[in-house]
């Protein structure tokens, strides 16, 4: 009987021989699959076969059927949503894990997984310039984060108030009150329905122009308060005056939803833009946004391990200040692959100055394709403080969706609508390591040429 072991070996040189390709050719592929290459994907249905099939012929049949359907999100012209483009190191990082497959349960399961989540969880406080105390989780993404967050701050007001919501549940528990940004990311809100709170219960603080919370509604806060903040709106990229918040919490915990904008921390010229935001109770961010690391990367950070671990750990729930705890009882998941492996590699690679060169090349990015769009006879609806730009064209915001499909299906780059303030718009991310000044070219010709064909027909 052959050594089972040998064919996976081969198995992973085929699969390496196509992901190389890929990765190789991506910038040359249209970005959003053609009707051809969609029409391949008939191909996958079949019957579920009688018999094995060589693991060759799966790996080939994924190569010639589901390669060509994907989205090219890893170019330099993909600002659809806030998706990183996966750094080198990260994405050689997924492959070796993948191939470890290791189950970072705790460090008796996976010595190497806890050791590189607990270096990953240094470098990132460090780089974030939050407090070397906090806890930090690694999850599938923001909206994992914010549950795992939302959770300990959940736990630590109803023990302020005598209730212990493990043992006696939602029912009846003690009020807590949700203060929000109108603005928040609808991520935030499903982490709260998951927890128990109503949306129709939520003290919605009025936002500025930008989408920056109005400070003049705030409300008063007490010790029996969540307030929702974030880093980076998703359209505008402006953030909340984070510092100004909680100097007025009088107790309450504050939240930093900041999926990608909380990376502005990491970067000298960005930083100030965040004000006080060290000051907040609990923050969450994605490795696969602006970091570039694979998909699903999310990171939960608490300053209060102790509230996190009664929340999330399967056995006492106690940990003493200082102590260290089992991946598993700082997060909602027991199976948990790798990920903060991916995360090393990313940091270890750029190191600080590297970060910082990449939010602040891609911010400059940004800045360049607002200024061609002005030229093209778009409004740009946001101030460009971060790698967000928002634009709409006046008396025919109709046509919008349109132009941003045609360009897509042209495969030159790809971006999508939104609205904004009123306004009907279109928006682009900038996030991928690898975009470039030719990228920023080719795209704003690319809607350019769809523009001149608009009005020539």
């Amino acid at each position: 009987m052959s050594n089972p072991h040998i064919q996976s070996r081969d198995c992973v040189e085929t699969a390496a021989k196509y992901a190389a390709e890929y990765v190789s050719t991506v910038d040359d592929r249209e970005i959003a699959p053609t009707k051809d290459a969609l029409s391949g994907l008939s191909k996958f249905d079949e019957p579920l076969p009688d018999g094995p099939s060589a693991p060759d012929a799966v790996l080939q049949m994924l190569n010639e059927y589901g390669a060509p359907a994907t989205t090219a999100t890893t170019t330099g012209r993909f600002f659809g949503l806030v998706m990183g483009g996966t750094l080198p190191a990260a994405l050689g990082a997924r492959i070796i894990t993948s191939a470890w497959d290791q189950a970072v349960f705790n460090d008796a399961i996976s010595a190497v997984g806890v050791k590189l989540e607990q270096v990953a969880q240094r470098w990132l406080l460090e780089v974030l310039g939050l407090p070397d105390t906090c806890s930090l989780s690694f999850v599938t993404g923001a909206t994992m984060g914010n549950f795992t967050c939302l959770a300990a701050a959940r736990h630590a007001i109803f023990e302020r108030q005598g209730w212990d919501v493990n043992e006696q549940g939602m029912a009846g528990a003690p009020h807590i009150r949700i203060v929000a940004s109108e603005q928040i990311h609808v991520t935030v809100l499903k982490a709260l329905t998951l927890l128990g709170f109503g949306k129709a219960s939520i003290e919605w603080v009025k936002c500025d122009d930008q989408g920056r919370m109005d400070l003049a509604s705030l409300p008063s806060l007490d010790p029996h308060t969540i307030v929702l903040t974030q880093a980076g709106n998703v359209n505008s990229g402006a953030s909340d005056p984070i510092g100004a918040v909680a100097n007025r919490a009088n107790g309450a915990w504050v939240h930093v939803d900041g999926a990608f904008g909380l990376w502005a921390a990491a970067a000298p010229t960005l930083k100030l833009q965040l004000e006080g935001y060290e000051q907040a109770d609990s923050w969450v961010t994605d490795g696969h946004k602006w970091l570039n690391t694979p998909y699903d990367c999310g990171i939960a950070i608490c300053r209060h391990p102790q509230a996190l671990h009664a929340a999330m750990a399967t056995q006492a729930p106690y940990l003493k200040t200082g102590g260290t705890a089992a991946p598993k009882d700082m997060a909602p998941e027991f199976s948990r692959s790798a990920r903060g492996t991916e995360v090393w590699a990313a940091l270890r690679s750029l190191g600080k100055a590297g970060l910082a060169e990449m939010f602040e090349t891609c911010c400059g990015h940004a800045r360049t394709l607002a200024n061609g769009l002005r030229e093209l006879g778009f409004d740009i609806l946001n101030d460009v403080v971060l790698n967000q730009v928002v634009a709409s064209l006046p008396n025919q915001e109709d046509v919008l969706e349109a132009l941003a499909a045609n360009v897509r299906e042209s495969g030159e780059a790809w971006f999508g609508p939104t609205n904004w303030r009123g306004r009907k718009a279109v928006r682009f991310s900038v996030s991928n390591w690898t975009t470039s000044k030719e990228d920023i070219v080719r795209t704003l010709n690319a809607i350019k040429r769809v523009m001149e064909e608009c009005r020539s027909s």
